[in-house]
């Protein structure tokens, strides 16, 4: 019988595990630090982590998949409340404070949605059904005007890069404190500055792929319609209703989700790209379901297959395993 191979990253992303293949294939890499302190020497330190880690997989893996109609519910249930906002408003069917808040709602909690279609969650690639997993995230991210070609390829690349200053496209996102971050998920977006949008675009040309090029048109295409929609709503008299269904809701939606997804399950990033460290447990004073699930967010990082609403339980039964590991458990 041989030897069952066990690895460090992340399981359930085979498009970016091809990448490293020979990274797939190995035992947990002896230049990873120790799981535990031992007197032993690292030959056993190494057999430790092997076991710690195949200990890891049975865990996680009852935790990956099940039921994922509920978000294709809401994305496409969300997508088709969000339009009709635009003719309840101008007909003056709904109040324009109450459109405003649920788009606000729905702006940023669509990206929730779209994040399970990235890694295809909802649907696996080369399924029968994987034309809903698509159209789950083509709607999804349109209320925030972020393409769904473009989301994905930048949130892999986050994955595969996690905390590097160079080729991570959500770098540009950390700050010192909570304040600064809130402020730079705004000033970011400020024309000439190479952060958010402007930096997955200029990643996405350095890339210089046929799928990155898609992307980009995409992206043009989006904002111009964008942009068309609110310059003839305001032509025919509606720029108040443009500006509170979508142009704020979008703004305030890409605040949040940069500031929970981005800066606050990862901060502080510099130098911590190890496998258990890129991403940290923390407190959200908001609750788990306010900040999008992002308390638990390593989970995701180690498993992308486990769904957003099943990292908090697959947290807690991981606990002993992630504190072996080194993972500050303590704040949660």
């Amino acid at each position: 019988m041989g030897i069952e191979r066990v690895s460090d990253r992340p399981i359930g992303e085979e498009h970016e595990l091809a990448r490293d293949s020979a990274g797939f294939e190995a035992f947990a890499p002896e230049s990873e630090s120790r799981a535990i302190p031992l007197d032993a020497g690292d030959d056993l330190d190494r057999h430790v982590r092997r076991d710690l880690r195949r200990h890891e997989l049975t865990i996680a893996r009852r935790f990956m998949g099940g039921t994922m109609w509920p978000y294709v519910a809401a994305a496409w249930g969300g997508f088709a409340l969000w339009l009709s906002l635009f003719p309840l408003t101008m007909l003056d069917v709904v109040p324009l404070p109450i459109a405003f808040v649920i788009a606000c709602v729905l702006a940023t909690g669509g990206y929730v949605t779209s994040h399970e279609a990235m890694h295809s969650n909802i649907a696996a690639k080369g399924s029968k059904t994987y034309w809903v997993n698509e159209w789950v995230g083509q709607v999804s991210t349109i209320p925030i005007v972020f393409p769904f070609s473009m989301a994905r390829m930048m949130h892999l690349e986050h994955h595969y890069h996690c905390n590097d200053p160079l080729k991570d496209p959500d770098y540009t996102d950390e700050a010192p404190n909570a304040l600064k971050a809130w402020y730079k998920t705004w000033y970011n977006r400020q024309p000439g500055v190479d952060g958010s949008i402007h930096a997955y675009k200029r990643i996405l040309k350095e890339m210089g792929t046929p799928e990155a090029a898609r992307a980009l048109r995409e992206t043009m295409l989006l904002q111009l319609v964008f942009m068309a929609v609110l310059f003839a709503m305001a032509w025919k008299g509606y720029a108040i209703e443009a500006a509170l269904v979508w142009w704020l809701p979008r703004h305030i939606g890409l605040s949040y989700i940069r500031f929970y997804l981005s800066w606050a399950p990862h901060h502080p990033r510099a130098g911590r790209t190890g496998r258990y460290e890129n991403t940290h447990v923390f407190k959200s004073r908001l609750g788990h379901v306010l900040s999008m699930g992002m308390e638990t967010h390593l989970v995701h990082h180690l498993y992308p297959n486990i769904p957003n609403h099943r990292t908090r339980p697959a947290y807690h039964a991981l606990k002993p395993v992630l504190a072996a590991r080194g993972v500050d458990i303590t704040t949660l």
